[in-house]
């Protein structure tokens, strides 16, 4: 045996041996140590396996001994063991209920092409008699739009504004949310209020109102039901993440900015940016300039505050941070900026007119309400409206409360313009002349008519064949009205006039000569001729029906005027021409209203046209007349100066305008043939500029054929009884015609 290194020892006895090395080779032999523990194989250290719910157990190796610093972590430690156990647990559960929800939503997904139109109401849109569109009603859509075929420029303008990482997210932007949570706690608010970080696709989700349909046994409304699809809360973003992630799988980038650019609300009725473009410039999407793409874009944000129609500079400031912003993303250089920046968008002629005003509100009030304001389907009106005299009406009106009446009055104002036949052309239904959705008060205002209603009287008694030559007796006169006592008209001069003729009677607007021409004729002639012409309102039954005691709206009045131009036939005034469904050629309703019957004869109309001239040329309507133009008309007042009217017309127009306060307070100063002449006149100006002056048709009376006096013997008792005898007679028959 080989010894070791201790093992042997030298003679000195110091424990020491020789200084010589050992032998580590001797005759082959190996030398092997003294204690070395026989080397054996290590079992191969099994492989960590994991599960789902813990893991695998395995033989651990024996913990090494902690020093200070390891007993002071291992709390730490154990916390992030546990943290992380718990962790990447949830997030494996979490991403399977994830990739469920996706899957979940994009299976009921539609295809793409039908979800571009969300709209559940049709559309209205109002063409004037030129066939132009001067307003809209309802939800409009303008028709399908794509990214591929709108303006680049609009394109680029709304990703440039609402997610300019739309084409690198997959449905959410994560920097896009700590960027809004960032900005919204900067401005003082939650990190949720304000702005969201929503990228289009999000935006998209939400006009789908997650896939949620609208069912009217769940919401009492649209609006209930658009309030709760745009209801935010961090439950609802959650979920508009994961219906955005699986649109992102189920579309392509293009189709969902396409779906975004059709579905979104845009301002003033419109949905979609064609419907938009058309709303605002009057023409297509795929026509618009770098300014007018900004301002669409613009809109995307506060589509009602923003909207042009209602403040165009405010659009502008809106439409010059877009261009900014497609600046700095490379979609603009500098100078195209600049030159946008200088040259503004600018809005269509209808744009400009905003919503039609009142006309356009009466006629969605004279058609059905399935196709007007409960419309589902998109519907096309032609109207009467010419848009030249309804701003001839509009200056008109503008024009007199400008210069003629006093500063801060707060009178209201009326002007009805029409056709003969009963077509509206204008229509101000108050001082602010392009309001809409508020009281019309052509259309509503019922209001006593005052002497406006004369010319009925002495239309039903030339009808009867009364002479407009004919002789009444202006003189006190006074009814027995049973139950009430005698009652006794008054002219407005508080002065009789003796005998006159009816012609002058109502060219001087005399009360008491209409009355008895009234009585004359019969009360019931009177109604029935006031209601043929289309005075549709409950007329007096008293004797105070010729002084025009009943009511009625200025609409009706004028049309019952346009009935006497025409020769006599009664009117419907009127301002649909026809209505159809887009896409329909044949129209679904005509004309709405238009002449009618016969109400007199024609020769009793041209006899009363006659009489009416009068009035404007010499009577009390002098204030009404137009240089170069025949006009005939009638003036009215009521008691107190309540109301004050003036109507008539030429031979190619019909006008009719009120003029009052809404509560009734009595006007100062004002009759029918001042201020409401005054505004007809400026209106008829206007309305005939550049036009041929026509006569009226119009017919002078045949002169009343006196006969001569045959002699007469005289009587012995003394001279004047033959006198007194023709007085006596003419008197008798005067008696007879028109009463006491």
């Amino acid at each position: 045996m080989t010894q070791g290194r201790n093992s042997g020892r030298g003679t000195s006895g110091r424990g020491r041996g020789p200084l010589v090395a050992e032998k580590r080779n001797v005759g082959g032999a190996t030398r092997k140590p003294a204690k070395k523990a026989t080397k054996t194989r290590t079992p191969r250290k099994a492989k960590r396996g994991w599960s789902l719910f813990g893991r695998r157990k395995t033989k651990r190796a024996a913990p090494r001994k902690r020093g200070l610093i390891g007993w002071l972590l291992m709390p730490f430690q154990i916390v992030l063991r546990v943290v992380w156990a718990v962790s990447w647990r949830m997030g494996v559960v979490g991403g399977i209920f994830l990739a469920g929800a996706v899957a979940y939503h994009y299976s009921k997904l539609p295809e793409y092409q039908a979800l571009l139109d969300g709209r559940h109401q049709g559309s209205v849109t109002l063409l004037d008699r030129e066939g132009k569109t001067f307003a809209w009603r309802g939800d409009q859509f303008g028709g399908v739009v794509t990214a591929d075929t709108v303006s680049p420029h609009l394109k680029n303008a709304i990703v440039a504004t609402e997610d300019k990482r739309f084409y690198r997210h997959f449905g959410i932007s994560p920097r896009g949310i700590a960027s809004a949570v960032r900005i919204n706690l900067s401005e003082g608010r939650g990190p949720l209020s304000g702005h969201g970080g929503s990228t289009i696709t999000q935006q998209t989700a939400k006009l789908m109102c997650l896939g949620v349909q609208y069912d009217p046994t769940v919401w009492e409304s649209e609006a209930a039901y658009e309030s709760d699809c745009r209801q935010s809360s961090l439950w609802r973003k959650a979920k508009e993440a994961i219906f955005a992630m699986a649109m992102e799988a189920k579309y392509t980038k293009n189709e969902v900015l396409s779906i975004y650019m059709n579905r979104a609300y845009m301002g003033g009725g419109a949905h979609g940016v064609e419907a938009a473009s058309q709303r605002y410039f009057g023409k297509s999407a795929n026509q618009v300039n770098p300014p007018e793409a900004a301002m669409l874009a613009g809109l995307l944000t506060a589509p009602s505050t923003l909207a042009p129609t209602n403040n165009i500079e405010r659009s502008r400031n809106r439409a010059a941070t877009v261009l900014r912003l497609m600046e700095e993303q490379g979609y603009l250089s500098e100078e195209e900026r600049q030159m946008a920046a200088a040259n503004p968008a600018e809005l269509s002629e209808a744009a400009a007119a905003r919503a039609g005003g009142y006309f356009a509100d009466w006629i969605m009030d004279t058609v059905p309400s399935f196709l007007g304001d409960q419309t589902t389907e998109d519907v096309v009106i032609r109207t009467t409206l010419d848009q030249r005299l309804q701003q001839a009406a509009e200056d008109a009106v503008t024009f007199v409360f400008e210069n003629k009446v006093r500063e801060g009055s707060k009178a209201q104002a009326a002007v009805v313009v029409m056709s003969a036949d009963g077509a509206v052309r204008a229509m101000v239904g108050g001082r602010k002349v392009r309001a809409s959705g508020v009281f019309n008060r052509a259309t509503q205002a019922k209001r006593q008519t005052g002497s406006a209603f004369k010319p009925f009287v002495y239309a039903a008694a030339l009808e009867l064949g009364y002479s407009p030559y004919d002789r009444v007796l202006d003189a006190e006169y006074c009814i027995d009205i049973p139950g009430s006592g005698p009652w006794c008209p008054q002219n407005y001069t508080r002065k009789h006039y003796g005998e006159i003729t009816l012609a002058r009677a109502l060219r001087d607007s005399l009360n008491i000569p209409a009355v008895k021409v009234s009585e004359a004729v019969g009360r019931d002639k009177v109604r029935l001729v006031a209601g043929e012409f289309g005075i549709d309102s409950d007329l007096a039954d008293g004797p105070s029906l010729a002084l025009g005691a009943s009511e009625s709206t200025l609409l009706e009045m004028t049309g019952a005027y346009a009935g006497i131009l025409n020769g006599g036939s009664s009117v419907t005034p009127y301002g649909v021409d026809a209505l159809t469904l887009v896409g329909d050629p044949e129209p679904l309703m005509g004309a709405s209203g238009g002449m009618g019957e016969r109400v007199i004869r024609p020769v009793a109309a041209q006899e009363l046209i006659w009489m009416m001239e009068k009035v404007i040329s010499e009577g009390t309507g002098r204030r009404a007349q137009i240089p170069g133009w025949q006009a005939a008309g009638k003036s009215g007042t009521t008691s107190a100066a309540k109301d004050a009217w003036f109507i008539g017309f030429t031979a190619d127009y019909v006008a009719g305008v009120w003029m009052g306060y809404d509560d009734n307070t009595p006007l100062t100063g004002v009759t029918g043939g001042g201020l409401p002449a005054e505004i007809w006149r400026e209106t008829m100006v206007r309305v005939h500029n550049g036009l041929e002056p026509q006569p009226l048709p119009m017919k002078a009376p045949e002169p009343i054929a006196v006969p001569e006096p045959q002699p007469q013997p005289q009587r012995r008792n003394g001279g004047g009884g033959l006198g007194r005898e023709i007085e006596r007679t003419l008197n008798g028959v005067l008696q007879d015609i028109f009463g006491n």
